[in-house]
């Protein structure tokens, strides 16, 4: 359960959440997401209490990927779709192209009208991953949240994702929880969590010169 957590986030910043599982890092997105309440204080929006906005209005203006991908066994243009259906051809290679999936699905048997099996069988895990973004992105949201959504893939896949937050960089909100600090290295702020509570907050050079936690877990991840 997080605790005592105060941070703000501004419009156009790339802020990272890291820390053990259990540190509270879901916990705040789905605050954020309004999916329960705080039982002390308050997530606050342009200076309103999140409780006195229309939730499902709020929730119009963020886009989530999760960390496991739910994919229709339809076309990939279906897929991508489904988070707006009324959505054009161009709308959704645009939306494609920001992914950095754009490629891969012009590549496929069928481009965008391949159909890619249940669950996504037959796309590897960082296209799936790549699908469910464009699909994010197609709503264009003014806060994307990605809550663990590059821990499952390869190093190829992860930097495609990593490139497209850096070129999203300013131009809308971003959430990150991660594990794996390489993804959230370009954030403007990271935030280390511990049982529930925020222990270090800043850039990746100043967590790193401070030798505290995030500099112990940076180490450990790049192996020194």
């Amino acid at each position: 359960m997080a605790q005592n957590i105060d941070f703000s986030i501004y419009k156009g910043q790339t802020v990272a959440l890291v820390g053990a599982s259990g540190a509270g890092k879901s916990t705040i997105a789905d605050l954020l997401l309004g999916l329960y309440e705080p039982f002390k204080g308050a997530v606050i929006i342009d200076g309103k209490d999140l409780r006195l906005l229309n939730i499902i209005d709020w929730r119009e203006h963020i886009g989530v990927v999760d960390q496991d991908v739910f994919l229709l066994n339809t076309s990939v243009i279906e897929n991508i779709k489904f988070s707006r259906p009324d959505a054009t051809r161009e709308a959704v290679e645009a939306a494609a192209k920001m992914a950095h999936a754009h490629e891969f699905i012009e590549q496929l048997e069928d481009g965008y009208d391949t159909v890619i099996g249940d669950r996504g069988y037959g796309l590897s895990g960082g296209q799936q991953q790549r699908l469910s973004l464009a699909r994010a992105l197609l709503r264009n949201p003014d806060i994307l949240i990605l809550d663990e959504a590059t821990s499952a893939l390869d190093t190829v896949s992860e930097r495609l994702i990593q490139r497209a937050l850096e070129e999203m960089h300013s131009s809308r909100t971003v959430l990150v929880i991660a594990h794996r600090l390489s993804t959230i290295a370009n954030a403007d702020k990271i935030i280390v969590l511990e049982q529930g509570r925020i222990v270090e907050q800043g850039s990746k050079e100043d967590l790193v010169s401070k030798e505290g936690e995030f500099a112990a877990l940076w180490k450990l991840q790049a192996g020194n």
